[in-house]
């Protein structure tokens, strides 16, 4: 397939519109009507070739592998070949060769977390942070149930301030003295602009992730505390853990989200002591947050006199508004509708999200501080952006690296973290799904084995021509795997990645990858866009007396309600 469509110039003089479709009252420009007749004809040409293609056969094929990203909005492409032996007699089981792909190269999902990058990747990851949060709070995923016993609170540390915002302060208007509504692009925008703190906001947000560290360190102080024991014992007796996300507030400031759960000496496995309540978990939360200070190391790059002079702040802390509150089992909700579901999908939904979601920044890194002016961004947001991109020409802020998170307006940190014992991961989630689609294909359909499966990916093409050819059987997995042969680009002994041997005395793997590009050809890309724009069946009548059943699901299982929004072939 060729590399790139050569479009034609777009023409500079338009037809007249058809007085049909054109509205009487409104003129058309001549660039407007220009730039509507080069896209049609850019369509109209992608579409012949769409056609040529399915003449040729090839469309089809294409459909299956481009269906099996699942939406992604910018695939990775890549180009190379991998080949599956027998150590032992030395028979080819398996061999991929992308020159013989529909697309003439291995798709990828990107599996970015952005929403603004790619919302099905990110949508999926959403799915899976819910998991990994809920099944910390109400086990599952190799956790035991009864971890939803032990003693958990839900904590929201906040930022001090630094200057007044517009807000919705309750059923008060806002001290400029209108009521906002929620979308007004005034939240979170400094009243007096030239009076807000801006050096003060960019460095706090710097120094969050210190600050956290530090409260973690506080926290099992307070805990041994209040139980009379000395740090250093007290991981006899209890383990701390949890998970925490980072959430941008409108005004551009780091806000920490956790779920803190005391566990007993050998993590959820074992019972917390007898001293470990939750009235002593909330109390030590916000001890802890009191309590916890980060002072502004600056390096030894600025004079005496210079220092004199900084008006930065040196001592950081969280804001007074410390939120601590008691998570309840799903049955019981008490005073407090705080539950372990409505937690789990409070974290997920801001795993996904960033600063280019609430307060309008970029959603990418900054090459030079001349690319702002070829973007929509807010005065507030261009401020915060300008005044981290100064400070990190600064000496003394020189190991903060303001320049490269300028975009993330300071924030250096990761956005989700959580302890080793609090649940699951994230790879071990996605190593089930893998798993459980694979073991879906070869219910479905009979795998052959041994020379018979060459021909699958080989010369003499697909060896069924209804089985899609896409990344699903392992693809990615020898992508992203180490290489232990000393050749370059080839590995030996594939383990699987929860320690399981996987193969790997019998088994050797071959396989050489080449990055090729991100994202699709202009074809490719119009194909896609037709499949999603394609309308789906209706669904059955719940009249009908008859389970209803989704395609492609003959036995007519019941489907997790979270994962019916992804598109099957975003599962695999």
């Amino acid at each position: 397939m060729p590399a790139q469509l050569q479009l034609p110039t777009p023409a500079t003089t338009s037809t007249p519109a058809s007085p049909a479709f054109a509205a009487p009252a409104l003129t058309t420009s001549p660039d407007t009507s220009a730039n509507r007749n080069s896209a049609l004809e850019r369509r109209a040409r992608l579409t012949a070739r769409l056609a040529k293609l399915a003449a040729a056969g090839h469309l089809a094929p294409l459909a299956r592998q481009i269906g099996s990203l699942g939406g992604c909005a910018r695939p990775i492409r890549m180009t190379g070949h991998r080949t599956r032996l027998d150590t032992a007699t030395g028979q080819i089981l398996d061999h991929l060769d992308t020159r013989h792909l529909p697309a003439g190269e291995l798709l990828v999902r990107c599996g970015n977390r952005r929403t603004t990058r790619c919302p099905a990747c990110s949508t999926l990851y959403r799915y899976d942070t819910y998991q990994l949060i809920a099944a910390g709070l109400r086990g599952g995923k190799t956790i035991p149930t009864t971890v939803a016993t032990h003693p958990r609170v839900f904590a929201t540390l906040t930022a001090p301030g630094f200057g007044p915002v517009h807000n919705q302060p309750g059923a008060a208007p806002c001290t400029c003295g209108t009521r906002h509504a929620d979308g007004d692009p005034l939240l979170g925008t400094p009243l007096n602009p030239e009076r807000y703190d801006y050096t003060g906001a960019v460095l706090w947000n710097a120094h969050a992730p210190a600050l956290w560290a530090r409260f973690t360190t506080h926290l099992r102080r307070e805990i041994a505390k209040a139980a009379g024991l000395t740090q250093r014992t007290l991981r006899h007796h209890a383990t701390l853990s949890y998970a925490k996300v980072a959430e941008y507030q409108k005004r551009g400031q780091i806000h920490f989200h956790t779920v803190i759960r005391i566990d007993g000496p050998t993590g959820p496995n074992s019972t917390p002591p007898t001293w470990a309540t939750t009235q002593l978990l909330d109390k030590a939360v916000r001890a802890a947050a009191t309590r916890t200070r980060v002072h502004h190391q600056r390096l030894s790059g600025a004079g005496e006199a210079d220092r004199a002079q900084m008006t930065e702040p040196s001592v950081f802390r969280f804001g007074r508004q410390i939120d601590v509150r008691a998570i309840r089992s799903t049955d019981f909700t008490g005073e407090a509708p705080v539950t372990d579901r409505h937690v789990a999908a409070y974290i997920a939904k801001y795993a996904t999200k960033g600063a280019e979601t609430t307060t309008g920044t970029l959603d990418r890194r900054l090459r030079f501080l001349a690319e702002l002016a070829q973007h929509d961004l807010t005065d507030h947001a261009r401020r915060m952006i300008h005044t981290a991109w100064h400070l990190g020409t600064r000496p003394e802020h020189a190991h903060l690296r303001l320049r490269q998170w300028a975009h993330m307006l300071g924030f250096r940190g990761h956005f989700s973290t959580r302890t080793r014992r609090y649940s699951t991961t994230l790879t071990q989630l996605r190593a089930e799904r893998t798993a459980w689609r694979r073991r879906q294909d070869e219910a479905a359909t009979s795998t052959p084995t041994g020379p018979a499966l060459v021909g699958r990916y080989g010369e003499q093409g697909p060896a069924s021509e209804g089985q899609p050819v896409t990344d699903r059987h392992g693809d990615r997995d020898d992508l992203t795997a180490g290489h232990t042969d000393p050749g370059p680009g080839h590995r030996a002994g594939h383990r699987a990645k929860d320690g399981r041997s996987g193969g790997a005395d019998t088994t050797l793997v071959i396989s050489h990858w080449q990055y090729a590009g991100a994202g699709l050809l202009p074809e490719l890309a119009h194909l896609a866009d037709l499949l999603a724009t394609t309308p789906r069946p209706r669904p059955e009548q719940p009249s009908r007396p008859r389970r209803a059943r989704r395609a492609g699901d003959p036995a007519g299982r019941t489907i997790d309600p979270l994962m019916t929004a992804v598109q099957p072939g975003a599962i695999a």
